[in-house]
């Protein structure tokens, strides 16, 4: 049975696809009919969650996604995100209610369609800096005027979701998070219960970490964006990999993949988190999709969260300047 839950007014998979990888981050991103193939399948699997970015591909991801999936409009749920956008090359944060409404057009062109259902406040703009109260307010009236139909807060502390609720509730808060990025667990994931919210985890599997893939960080294309992350850099890499192969041998002893392991931790951690791992294979897809069927024992969960946690991951999960520039609470 496919396990389905609340994100805003929907329910949904709890699996969802994360389409950043099929235009963004990782390098030369897959030919189009590649990511139409991705698309495809996650509609086989009866995935309906897709989430995507203006950021993505500065527009490409949009346009990718938003045409292909117009067959399917009623029968998804079309994520989107504003606030951050790539500008001449660069990478901008802008929170300005002016700018959320260019955002929002732009977007509503690109994915072909009238109306977003989930739309996401990429990230909150400390650097104006803009009162949260005011970017929630600009989303609050494009709900108003029908282009938007549930808003979102991405990598977003506890307190500034308690100050965004009060203007308009919030749908769905998304984060990073996965057994070795926990900073969730400070307070976003109580907030979010206490309120109702749906937590979205994105890079669940640790950006490729957490899979069978033997990553080797050399290789990586030289606009993969895990080469300037502190856990894909040396010394930090070379220690994360020691505890590598014992968590692959507890997905073993757990009859699943270790990405499998990865995803089935992270669904357990509430009945209202979902995850949205990202992928360019459809044979990864399906192997993700299937985590939905794990059930983790509570030994198995003993034994991966004493192997894996704050203390025993090396390294900052993104380098200073990047951090800074991001509205969440850390480990001391």
């Amino acid at each position: 049975m496919t396990v389905k839950r609340k994100l805003g007014r929907w329910s949904v998979p709890a699996v969802g696809l994360g389409c950043m990888n099929l235009s963004h981050a990782y390098g030369v991103p897959p030919e189009k009919k590649q990511g139409e193939a991705v698309l495809k399948k996650a509609l086989d699997l009866g995935i309906t969650h897709f989430d995507s970015a203006a950021l993505y591909g500065f527009g490409r991801n949009e346009q990718l996604v938003g045409p292909y999936l117009k067959p399917y409009r009623d029968e998804i749920v079309l994520v989107s995100k504003c606030g951050m956008r790539g500008e001449n090359g660069v990478r901008t944060i802008d929170g300005r209610p002016g700018k959320l409404r260019e955002d929002v057009e732009s977007s509503l062109k690109r994915l072909q369609t009238d109306v977003i259902d989930l739309y996401y406040l990429h990230r909150f703009d400390k650097g104006t800096p803009v009162p949260i109260e005011e970017s929630v307010g600009a989303l609050s009236r494009l709900v108003e005027q029908g282009k938007v139909r549930e808003i979102g807060l991405s990598e977003i502390s506890a307190s500034t979701i308690r100050k965004a609720h009060k203007i308009h509730p919030v749908g769905a808060v998304q984060s990073e998070y996965s057994l070795w990025s926990r900073n969730v667990e400070i307070a976003v994931l109580d907030a979010c219960t206490e309120l109702g919210i749906a937590f979205v985890a994105f890079s669940p599997l640790a950006r490729g970490f957490l899979t069978s893939a033997d990553l080797d960080p050399s290789s990586f294309a030289e606009k993969d964006i895990r080469r300037g992350m502190p856990r894909f850099q040396e010394p930090h890499f070379t220690e994360n990999k020691k505890w590598l192969p014992d968590f692959r041998a507890i997905a073993d002893d757990a009859s699943c993949t270790p990405a499998q392991l990865a995803l089935a931790w992270v669904l357990q951690r509430g009945e209202n988190v979902h995850v949205i791992p990202g992928t360019t294979s459809v044979e990864h897809l399906e192997e993700d999709y299937r985590a939905l069927d794990i059930n983790l024992s509570s030994d198995v969960v003993r034994r991966v969260e004493a192997l894996i946690n704050q203390d025993t991951v090396s390294g900052p999960r993104y380098p200073a300047p990047t951090q800074a520039e991001i509205d969440t609470e850390e480990f001391a």
